[in-house]
Order: structure tokens, then C-alpha cells, then sequence
């Protein structure tokens, strides 16, 4: 499940990256919700996605 951290405030690469405006509302009203940066909720959610990677279907 996923849990909100407040560990990964020390990101220092900059990155532009394009969110759908849904997707954009949802992530910018749970960040608020939980007192988090918008940027630290995304690095949170990749950071999660990465770990939970099934490696088994991936196509090199």
C-alpha cells in the first residue's frame, strides 16, 4: 500500500514532464490533502511504481 514519506525532499534533478490536467487535479489535491509538495507526492509515486515493478514482463 502506498504510504506518504516525507523523506525525499533532497531532489536535485530538474525534469520537465507533461500530466493530462486529470491526472494533474488528483495529484495536486492529495498533495495538499497530506501537507506535501506536489513535486515530493510524483517522486513518491515513482519511487513506488519502480518497487513494484514486475520485472518478469518487461520488454528489452
Amino acid at each position: 500500500m502506498f504510504k506518504i514519506d516525507k523523506n525525499l525532499k533532497s531532489a536535485n534533478v530538474a525534469r520537465t514532464v507533461r500530466f493530462t490536467e486529470t491526472l494533474f487535479e488528483q495529484l495536486n489535491s492529495v498533495a495538499s490533502e497530506n501537507d506535501i509538495s506536489f513535486n515530493l507526492l510524483v517522486l513518491q509515486c515513482c519511487q513506488y511504481a519502480l518497487n513494484d515493478l514486475d520485472q518478469t514482463n518487461q520488454v528489452n
